[in-house]
């Protein structure tokens, strides 16, 4: 070949070798992303710990009203218990979302310190590279061809030196590459530590919170086996007080009796407590019915088996008698009765007047029906101002004062 067709077929050759590096480029792999699944766990268990708070927060919220209403002392127990299993929950979520957070960390320091390690081979082998070809001069290439005896030895430099090129340029681009990767990972392990941290500092916040719960479960629970020690005496309390009560008109009925029994005694008087009155009875003081006859079931689960109705008013109502009758006796503090008056009707027949504020009669004092006896007092703080109201007709039993009384409409 003449030498003017080999220095052209050099130029093209060294134009295609140019030419060569951007497709070679473009086939370099991508980097590979973080691993999604350990990002989407921890996506995970961040949206399981924000369920669990606001959980939390619409027991907190509950509580409030609670706290600021008259409630019983059993569902603010079972909010506070409900509180620490949420917390609890919460403080496993932590440990969990700690836990990957760490196993992530620990992978992207040794990902980094594996690239870190690739750099400083491929900076080195570089730099070898970029010393060598200096050496050789920026006409190297051209000489190779320059200097090939035939076609066939031009063809095959060319593929050699193509091949180096290629090599050269892949270095240089994973150099690159790897720069990058290193400036990514040293973010994320950075990120990582602070979000470990921060669920660290989450984590000693929820276990102070978790010990105050505990704490606040151990005195409500102190505290609801202290009221319920006090409703227990109370009870056993107002069955005493009733018992004395019975004996007291027992013992009344007896001496009226003894006293009718008497020769030149008049004949007994009849009851102005009349069945025909049933249903008919005007009330002793305008209210609503606090507590009505019979057996009744407290929120604490204790019973109590009332021998009146509790009929709720405002302090210092006037309390009026329903049938004409005599006070039979005046009482002034009667445990759990509180200041109480019993009236005779005749017949047998009484009806009591229990929770007063202030007694207007006295003792052995004949009473009209509707004429006021007394005022509406507070003997029990629980339940408020009332009045307590029973009948009991013709000697017998404890009856539902309700039946007795006018029916409102």
């Amino acid at each position: 070949m003449a030498p003017r067709a080999v220095r052209r077929a050099t130029a093209l050759l060294c134009l295609a070798v140019g030419g060569a590096a951007p497709a070679f480029a473009q086939q370099q792999p991508p980097v590979a992303p973080a691993p999604q699944s350990a990002a989407d766990r921890i996506r995970a268990q961040r949206e399981e710990l924000e369920k669990i708070r606001s959980e939390r927060a619409d027991l907190q919220r509950r509580m409030r009203e609670l706290q600021n209403t008259v409630h019983d002392l059993g569902e603010e127990r079972t909010n506070i218990e409900r509180q620490r299993e949420a917390t609890a929950r919460a403080l496993r979520s932590l440990d969990s979302q700690i836990n990957s957070l760490g196993a992530e960390e620990k992978g992207t320091s040794s990902d980094l310190v594996h690239a870190q390690d690739e750099l400083a081979v491929k900076r080195a082998l570089l730099q070898h590279r970029v010393r060598e070809i200096y050496k050789r001069g920026a006409m190297y290439s051209v000489e190779a061809f320059i200097s090939a005896q035939s076609f066939g030895e031009l063809v095959a430099r060319y593929k050699y030196l193509h091949l180096v090129a290629q090599r050269d340029r892949a270095l240089v681009l994973r150099v690159e590459t790897l720069g990058m990767l290193i400036g990514r990972q040293r973010e994320t392990l950075v990120q990582l530590k602070n979000e470990v941290e921060m669920s660290r500092q989450e984590k000693a916040d929820e276990e102070k919170r978790l010990r105050s719960l505990e704490d606040q479960r151990t005195r409500s629970l102190a505290q609801a086996q202290a009221k319920q020690k006090q409703t227990e005496e109370r009870l056993q309390q107002i069955a005493r007080d009733e018992s004395r009560l019975s004996n007291l008109i027992t013992t009344l009925e007896t001496e009226r009796r003894r006293v009718a029994g008497r020769a030149g005694n008049p004949p007994a008087s009849t009851s102005t407590l009349k069945t025909s009155d049933i249903g008919k009875l005007d009330w002793p003081v305008d209210g609503e019915i606090l507590y009505r006859f019979g057996r009744a079931i407290n929120p604490n689960n204790t019973t109590i088996r009332w021998n009146g109705v509790g009929i709720a008013a405002p302090a210092n109502s006037t309390v009026r008698a329903v049938a004409a009758g005599t006070v039979a006796e005046v009482l002034q503090n009667f445990g759990t009765y509180g200041p109480t008056i019993v009236m005779q009707h005749g017949g047998g027949s009484y009806s009591i007047y229990s929770s007063l504020g202030v007694i207007q009669v006295a003792k052995g004092a004949r009473i009209n029906k509707g004429q006021a006896i007394g005022t509406v007092g507070t003997t029990d703080p629980e339940l408020g101002p009332h009045l307590h109201f029973e009948i009991r007709p013709e000697g017998r039993q404890a009856v539902d004062p309700l039946e007795w009384l006018r029916t409102r409409k």
